[in-house]
């Protein structure tokens, strides 16, 4: 197997907790918090930190990601943005400026999302965000503009800055819909999806494969998961089960409710694992639901000692996987026990694209 990358998370969107829904003044976003996150990833070896975005909540992915760049000297960043709140043409430039910052070291976690106080039905939001892909691929590669789609339709000469650097920026998506899936087999380059049982995981790989390779292009694979890990397995249980001592459940549907895509086919998927479980909250060996309790989007966790933690991610990239984004909460700690523990015994290194996985 190739090296897989592996990111951290930096809580843009005010998801940093010791115990989880109740909120501590010390942890909520902020420039400087989430820049001790990012700086202890990096410290600890990651390859790559992911930087949420959230309308509500937090502060603003593509700011934070422009300030944060000149203090890395060797992490990649993988900035999240939000399908529809930006022209593409402008988003495009932000992307490219960043990436001078940065070394050349970003990649763009595209997000398909309704805007506040719009409701587009699935196909057309997704025909958006494919467009959108497009766009960005084309901008950014240097290539003249001529599109005439359903959504965006303009001419423009190629923009100097995305040459600057020689290649384009990689893009990142994920969705578990019909819909969805059609459009990373179509525009993405790397699948992003949330924690599942193995035998579901092997099934989304090879269906969007399979999609893939329909549109004759390739896809990588990554895996947004939480962790917990400690000395024993006892003790990471411990530790799991304290983050939930202090949540009422009442607040737990609150923060669930809270998101945009709080009602997405991904979110209904983490519900149905989480229901699905057995009375201690694990879905199978090692992956705990309980995270689910207090946050929408990515609802599980892996859970165990060192050799169970390393097990279950080496067990998911002989499914596929060749990238990995971590997080755990509180995220500047847990960043440095997975450091310290599991990190140095992967296999790891930024992901890179093949030339036949790029759009022309």
């Amino acid at each position: 197997m190739n090296p897989c990358e592996v990111a951290w998370f930096s809580a843009l969107c005010d998801d940093d907790y010791e115990f989880l829904g109740a909120p501590d003044p010390k942890l909520q976003s902020s420039f400087e918090h989430c820049r001790n996150i990012a700086l202890t990833a990096e410290a600890g070896g990651f390859d790559s930190l992911l930087l949420p975005s959230g309308y509500a909540l937090g502060i603003d992915s593509t700011a934070f990601a422009a300030a944060i760049a000149p203090m890395l000297t060797r992490m990649k960043l993988l900035l999240a943005v939000r399908c529809g709140e930006m022209w593409p043409p402008q988003l495009a430039r932000q992307i490219a400026t960043i990436n001078q910052l940065v070394g050349g070291r970003l990649n763009v976690n595209i997000i398909s999302s309704d805007m506040p106080g719009e409701t587009l039905a699935s196909a057309p939001r997704y025909q958006r965000t494919v467009e959108v892909m497009e766009l960005l691929n084309q901008i950014l590669s240097g290539q003249p503009v001529d599109y005439q789609g359903e959504f965006y339709r303009f001419r423009l000469d190629p923009p100097r800055i995305a040459t600057t650097l020689g290649t384009r920026v990689p893009l990142y998506f994920g969705g578990l819909s019909e819909d969805a899936r059609e459009a990373a087999a179509r525009a993405a380059d790397v699948y992003l999806m949330w924690p599942d049982t193995l035998p579901a995981v092997t099934e989304i790989v090879a269906d969007l494969q399979t999609r893939a390779a329909r549109h004759g292009r390739k896809l990588k694979f990554g895996y947004r998961v939480h962790v917990v890990v400690r000395e024993t397995e006892s003790e990471a249980r411990d530790a799991a089960s304290r983050l939930l001592s202090r949540l009422d459940e009442a607040e737990g549907e609150a923060i669930r409710n809270r998101s945009l895509d709080s009602t997405s086919y991904g979110v209904r998927r983490q519900a149905e694992l989480r229901a699905g479980a057995g009375h201690d909250g694990y879905a199978e060996d090692n992956l705990w639901t309980g995270i689910g309790q207090a946050r929408s989007g990515c609802g599980a966790a892996i859970v165990g000692d060192p050799d169970q933690v390393l097990a279950k991610l080496e067990t998911y990239r002989k499914l596929g996987m060749d990238a990995f984004i971590l997080s755990g909460y509180p995220h500047a700690a847990e960043a440095d026990l997975f450091a310290r523990h599991v990190l140095p015994r992967l296999d790891h290194g930024p992901l890179t694209l093949e030339p036949q996985d790029i759009l022309p």
